[in-house]
């Protein structure tokens, strides 16, 4: 038996409203603000998940699949709106990065921001190897 926090799901969505999904969080995360190529032009602050703790409640059909350098990263935009809600990451490829800017209003978070190196990965990705959302 674990002794983990209690955990609730929380709803977001693309800018359009077509892609709709739900994360199961607890009250207090751990938010990451990465200054990697992607993650600094587009905004994207990480909430990251266990792959059952997430899940498309919508829109699955609209995604559209974006890819470069290893290919480990599946990055998901809307191909209506072009927002990315979440996407497989690099550093947790059997999980999730939500992102936080894309959840709705009343999510009714506590959050604790963290820094990620994320220009510098290699060198870096031992910092968050575990952290999978929680403070």
């Amino acid at each position: 038996m674990t002794n983990s926090p209690e955990k609730s799901w929380r709803h977001g969505e693309c800018h359009c409203g077509e892609v709709g999904f739900a994360v199961n969080l607890p009250d207090h995360v751990v938010a990451l603000s990465c200054n990697c190529s992607i993650c600094a032009k587009t905004g994207f602050i990480h909430l990251i998940v266990e792959k059952d703790d997430f899940k498309i409640e919508r829109g699955a059909e609209s995604l559209t699949n974006y890819q470069f350098g290893s290919k480990t990263a599946k990055h998901f935009f809307c191909s209506k709106c072009g927002v990315k809600p979440f996407y497989v990451p690099r550093s947790h490829p059997d999980g999730w990065s939500v992102n936080l800017r894309a959840l709705d209003a009343e999510a009714n978070l506590q959050l604790r921001f963290q820094e990620f190196d994320g220009a510098n990965w290699e060198k870096n990705i031992d910092q968050i190897a575990g952290d999978k959302g929680q403070a």
